[in-house]
Formats: C-alpha cells, structure tokens, sequence
C-alpha cells in the first residue's frame, strides 16, 4: 500500500449534532416523475436524493449508461497480474493488468450462480477462483475451469453443449488517460479524451505531466447522497464559508486569483481554482464576521502548509470533479484522486488515493504525506464537506417535492474569474437531467 496505511472509519458526528432523522420514502417512489421546475438548474427538487426509484435508474442510465467511471490509478497496479477490487455505481468490479500489460476490467460476479469472485481489495494473481464451487477465470475474465466439468465415474457432468468461452465474467470497455484508469458498460460512449473534453485535459495534464508514485488511502463513509457531494466539489461558494482551515490560513478566500470552468461538452466536469495574490484578502470576511475567519487560530506546527513551487501557477487549491466518479484534487503539495462511490440513495463511500511524483525527493514525499492530513476522514478541512451533506439529506427527507435554490451568479452565468457562483452546480444539473431523462417545468 506504500507509506500511508489504508484505514476503514466511520464518519463521526459531532456534539451539536442532533438524533439523527430515519430516511423515509414517500409512498409513490416512481424515477419517472421527477421534474425539474426551470431549464437551467438553478432548481433541484430533493426527491433525487432520497428517492430509492431515482438511485436505481442512476445505476443503468449513469453508471452503466454512456459514461467513462474511474476505477484505478495506473499506478496502484503497475506490474502484470496486479488487480484492484473496486466499483462502477454500486456494480463490484476487478480492474487488472494483464500478461501482456494492458488493462482489463471485468464485473466481479461469477458466470455460475452470481457469487463475488473476487474477494481481496488488490493483490497479484493471473487467475481467479470462485469460493462457491471453483469455477476458475483469468485476469481477463475468461472461463478457465470448472470443477467435474466431465463428470465423475459415471455421474454426469456438464452438458455437451456447455462452451466455456460463452460463459466468461462480464467485461467492461477500458481506457486510460495521463495514468488514469476509466471503464465504461456503454459501446456509445464517446472516446475518453472527448469524454473529458478540450476544457478539462489540460488541468488533468498539469497534475498528471510525469509519471506518479501511489502512496496509499483512506476511505470514509458519508450518510448522505452522492450527488450532494458532487455539487460540493462544484461549489466554491461555500469553500470560504464552511472550511475554517481554508479562510483562516489563507488557502481558499474571495480575492484570490480564481477560476471556475465547466466543460462545454455536457456541463457534468468542472475545475475550481485559486492561487494568492499577495493582496490582503482578510478585509471582506472581518466586515461581514464570517464564522470561517479566526485571526486567534493559530498552529503549532506550521510545517504542514509549507508550498513548494512545482507548476506554472502554483494554485493553492486545484478541484476538478471527473464525472461521476473523479474528483482530482491538489491542495498545497497534496495530491489526491477522490474516488465516489454510491453505497444506496442515503450513502456513499469516499476513498481518497494519494499520490506523489516518481522523482519526489525524500522531502517533499514527507510533506505530501504530511499533508494528507488536511483531507480525508479527519481532514483539517474536507471532513466539514460530508458533515454539510449530511446535514442536507437530514434536513431534506419529509420534502422530496419542495427545492434548492441554486441563484449565485445566475444573472451572469458566464462569469470563470470568480469563487461566488454556483454556475457550475447549476451546468451539472442541467447535464445530469439529459443523462436521466427528466424534463423541466411543471406538469401537464
């Protein structure tokens, strides 16, 4: 796993935190009557949050539909015959590297009778054997082997008509970009750099321009829709709100040098980022008394927001949500491939996979990995964001038919050079409303 230790934790609630709310459905749970009340997504009606119907056509129209999904860093599998176990949606999945050294992926249910095949995290093997009864597959996901497949002394077996190559596991199409790996259920998905588009690669090329070291993960559990999460890696209205840690020691605040880019393919990625200026950007939040700001915090060790100079522009934040499954992520020196993955309409899991440059010093390895702790499951400042999402998806669950309101920077929606928008949540609504079908405006 390299120098970080993966780590499996709950997410815990604070003292404030009240008892929590049962999620209840309303009695009519239908996908197909969701509506939208405008165009532009500036309304979101929180039954696409709760709503069980909604999740599962979310699994066949997104997830299996015409998407590229991540499901691995190159780097976490290098050498031939290293697999990670991992999902699509809530579809378990095996991506490895095969003999040859290309990538294959495959669904981890077994030909047979629909048992996991697959039951380590990652490892390295060329073939795979059901538990159940043995039927074996290689690392392509071919039918290798099944147990008295001939019969036994007289017993029957198999029919004569039972061909193995028709009953190999179900494979995924597979491509990879810069080290990233993505597969796809879909035929009619565009090509992944045109899935990525011209506005997004260049950002995925400034973090991804040599080749990466794989320093390990953490995972955490959020009670809350992951489409809430995907707004909040959408929104940097809220950074300088919610996140203490960012206002305070001037990581993310209103008057840094920002940027705000959907892709102009379908609206569904974006990249936020902001980079100092050297003007003081303190005044805005002491006029207003933003909770966010606290000149009377302070660090012990201040080490851990140390910025050594690697890019063009050295951003102190660069947040690029990969639809539906990416998020790339670089805070100071930290680097992360944020991995979603939908666990109900209520739950998800978030794994955050560190990574580093192949060359990196001894140094500045250290500092990345000290940096690490400022995501994650007790991230000094990502914890806050499931925190919100919970708080959402509690207050939300007796109101599926009443809305967000989602207006900042509605009367100039063109607008990048800002972090007061939420443009580019309302550019993912519109997009996800053409992948699922739902029109908008009120009913006929």
């Amino acid at each position: 796993m390299g120098a970080m230790q993966s780590t499996k934790r709950n997410h815990k609630e604070s003292d404030m935190e009240q008892t929590e709310s049962p999620v209840v459905f309303a009695a009519r749970d239908d996908a197909s009557d969701v509506r939208f009340p405008h165009d532009d997504g500036s309304r979101v009606p929180y039954k696409v949050f709760s709503s069980r119907a909604v999740y599962d056509r979310e699994q066949e129209r997104i997830f299996r539909g015409p998407t590229w999904n991540f499901v691995a860093l190159e780097a976490e599998i290098p050498k031939a015959g290293d697999f990670k176990s991992t999902f699509v949606g809530d579809t378990p999945v095996v991506v490895t590297r095969t003999e040859d050294g290309t990538l294959s992926a495959w669904v981890n249910r077994c030909a047979h009778r629909g048992a996991q095949v697959c039951r380590k995290s990652r490892g390295n093997a060329s073939s795979h054997t059901c538990v159940y009864h043995q039927w074996s597959f290689d690392n392509q996901g071919n039918l290798l082997g099944v147990p008295f497949r001939r019969g036994q002394k007289g017993m029957t077996g198999m029919p004569a008509d039972f061909d193995p190559k028709q009953h190999g596991l179900r494979k995924l199409r597979v491509d990879s970009y810069r080290g990233l790996v993505f597969a796809t259920f879909s035929d009619e998905v565009m090509p992944l750099p045109d899935y990525l588009g011209e506005q997004m690669r260049p950002w995925i090329d400034r973090i991804f321009h040599k080749p990466i070291e794989y320093l390990g993960c953490t995972r955490q559990y959020s009670k809350s829709n992951w489409k809430l999460y995907m707004e909040n890696v959408k929104d940097p209205y809220h950074a300088s709100m919610l996140h203490l840690f960012h206002t305070t020691f001037n990581i993310f605040r209103v008057g840094m040098k920002a940027r705000s880019i959907p892709d102009a393919n379908h609206g569904l990625h974006s990249i936020i980022t902001v980079t100092k200026t050297g003007d003081d950007t303190s005044a805005a939040y002491k006029q207003q008394n933003i909770r966010s700001f606290d000149e009377g915090f302070h660090l012990e060790d201040e080490s851990i927001l140390d910025l050594v100079s690697e890019y063009d522009e050295d951003c102190t934040n660069h947040i690029q949500p990969i639809f539906p499954q990416l998020v790339i992520q670089q805070i100071h020196n930290t680097l992360v491939a944020r991995q979603i993955l939908p666990k109900g309409p209520d739950n998800f899991e978030l794994i955050f996979h560190f990574f580093g440059y192949a060359d990196d010093t001894p140094e500045l390895r250290a500092l990345r990995i000290k940096q690490a702790n400022l995501v994650g499951p007790a991230g000094y400042i990502s914890m806050e964001d499931t925190e919100a999402t919970e708080l959402v998806q509690r207050g939300t669950v007796r109101d599926a038919d009443a809305t967000s309101v989602i207006e900042m920077s509605r009367g100039n929606p063109d607008q990048q050079d800002t972090v007061i928008t939420e443009s580019l949540i309302r550019k993912f609504w519109v997009g996800y409303q053409k992948l699922m079908g739902y029109r908008s405006g009120s009913a006929e």
